[in-house]
């Protein structure tokens, strides 16, 4: 797919797919900048101490020689070593520290297993000359020579100011042509800093909207990872539409064990289960509204449960109650006048095994100012 169609931003699956491969956006001139930085602050802070500490170790070694006290002719090549050891393996530590700090800052640690694992193309001799004369290590190379060329500007001015200071000094003697040499190196050294700092600024910038350009996606792409992801937007409506009629069928199967339905009489429709041996108050095995609410009359015309049209009760139950819950204490007056009255009924229908017969039609009884019922 061409690239001008890669006009979305990416996902972050995509961006962990690239993560788990090793690939970030990451300058390796950040962290050699930050290396060559911490080098040079550690020197310059503690070069005067250091010169100190060689002048009076070799002072030592020296009187030590002359007095003929060495137990052996390499004990002092051994002195010398481990004192080397000891300052640059802190200036070597401290740097290592900022290169590592560098990658933390770029994206953190990667433990990638892909880029981990050793290939035939990665080893050739071969494919990396090719890469070498290849366009983009012709513009690495490029990159590299902009850094030194300012660099190279930057000394050669510095030399240009004190060529006159050093010539003087190249006649004088003791410590001061040192001590002044030291300063020149320093100052050559911090600047060269500043402009490795910088330009590994600018690259990390340049390595990150590279990054972020071949991580683009395409609409279809997206479209398809989100396939992937989520499923298929078809089936996944169809299995809403599943767990929607599941829900409902659980519903309509909860009436058949109900004791009344109150209704509102058109939108609202609350299924209330009571049994006096069983229950401390009132159960609402259903409720619905609208559509559902006419399936659930329905259901209970089918398997004869009452109906009882009280429209405040049955939006007072369908707000304040949830489908399983047992109503609350401030309904239990209206909700008993109702059971009550079904109850007589139920009793007088037993009673009168005529009249039972001929309840079959529909029929309203008005109950008290309360509502009516159905049967």
């Amino acid at each position: 797919m061409a690239d001008e169609n890669r006009t979305q931003h990416a996902t972050p699956r995509r961006r962990q797919k690239a993560r788990d491969k090793g690939q970030v956006a990451r300058s390796r001139e950040v962290s050699g900048a930050l290396a060559l930085t911490t080098a040079v602050l550690v020197i310059g802070w503690r070069g005067a101490t250091w010169a100190e500490s060689w002048m009076r170790l070799f002072g030592q070694l020296l009187g030590t020689a002359c007095s003929g006290a060495f137990a052996s002719q390499s004990q002092p090549i051994y002195t010398v070593i481990r004192s080397a050891a000891m300052w640059i393996g802190m200036v070597l530590l401290l740097a290592w520290c900022a290169a590592v700090a560098g990658n933390i800052l770029q994206g953190g640690f990667v433990v990638a297993t892909e880029a981990l694992t050793l290939k035939w193309d990665r080893m050739n001799p071969a494919s990396n000359l090719q890469k070498l004369f290849s366009v983009a290590g012709l513009s690495n190379l490029l990159k590299s020579l902009i850094p030194m060329t300012v660099i190279a500007y930057l000394v050669a001015a510095i030399f240009a100011r004190d060529w006159d200071r050093l010539l003087y000094l190249a006649s004088v003697r003791g410590r001061t042509p040192m001590v002044w040499m030291w300063g020149e190196v320093f100052e050559i050294s911090w600047k060269v800093c500043l402009v490795f700092l910088g330009w590994s600024l600018a690259d990390h910038l340049l390595q990150r909207y590279h990054f972020e350009q071949s991580l683009r996606m395409s609409h279809q792409e997206v479209r398809d990872e989100a396939k992937e992801t989520e499923g298929n937007p078809a089936t996944k409506g169809r299995m809403r539409r599943m767990q929607r009629q599941l829900r409902r069928q659980l519903v309509l199967k909860r009436i058949e064990r109900a004791t009344v339905v109150v209704t509102n009489p058109i939108h609202y429709a609350v299924a209330l289960e009571y049994r006096p041996e069983e229950m401390d108050a009132p159960v609402v095995v259903a409720k619905g509204r609208d559509l559902l609410a006419e399936r659930i009359k329905e259901t209970a015309r089918k398997h004869g449960v009452t109906i009882i049209e009280n429209p405040p009760l049955a939006q007072a139950l369908y707000r304040s109650v949830q489908v399983g819950d047992t109503i609350p204490p401030q309904l239990y007056k209206a909700v008993a006048e109702i059971l009550a009255f079904i109850f007589r009924a139920q009793a007088r229908a037993q009673g009168n095994n005529t009249q039972r017969g001929a309840s079959s039609g529909a029929s309203r009884i008005p109950m008290s100012g309360q509502g009516e019922y159905h049967r």
